[in-house]
């Protein structure tokens, strides 16, 4: 179900874009991004860093393009989002000393700190990539292929991704002492 939730403005976003275009879109994201931690707030649910970036980051860029008219800084959207986490995976790690997919995942599953270690490098490089790929298309390609990218590439890349880690991770899981 979060993963609906959070796929929820993404989803909207693409069929507005298709029926409407690029501006009804956008407004309608920022819409639904807000909307989502609204439900979030009324119902008594915690609201992560991660939720309330991204709607900073859809309001701010969303909000410049409906303001100038200019479908660029939609586009730039994601790679600021990634940028914004790996940069904070980094921070954390290395200035807070605390690694961010530990205190996600850490209650779920044990590993030994070299493999969290490893988890957090992965996903600051996924990220990264992540956000080069996604300009990469903006600047190249088409909106409509953008868009597409957008909704079905990043997600598929995400979905791999994840196999991958957890396939990684599996050889290292550490057993509970009975």
């Amino acid at each position: 179900m979060k993963l609906l939730s959070d796929l929820f403005p993404i989803i909207l976003f693409f069929v507005a874009y298709k029926t409407h275009g690029i501006f009804v879109a956008t407004a309608l994201a920022i819409v639904a991004s807000a909307g989502q931690i609204a439900w979030l707030k009324l119902r008594g649910r915690t609201v992560d860093n991660m939720q309330w970036a991204s709607l900073v980051i859809i309001v701010v860029f969303g909000g410049m393009t409906l303001l100038f008219r200019d479908e660029t800084f939609i586009k730039w959207k994601p790679t600021v989002l990634y940028a914004a986490f790996a940069v904070a995976l980094l921070v954390s790690r290395y200035a807070m000393k605390r690694n961010l997919i530990e205190a996600m995942m850490g209650k779920q599953v044990r590993l030994p700190a070299f493999v969290w270690d490893r988890l957090n490098l992965a996903w600051v490089v996924f990220f990264a990539a992540l956000g080069v790929l996604n300009i990469l298309i903006a600047q190249s390609f088409s909106t409509d292929v953008w868009v597409n990218f957008k909704l079905f590439g990043s997600l598929g890349l995400t979905v791999l991704f994840v196999i991958a880690q957890a396939l990684y991770f599996s050889r290292h899981v550490q057993e509970e002492q009975p």
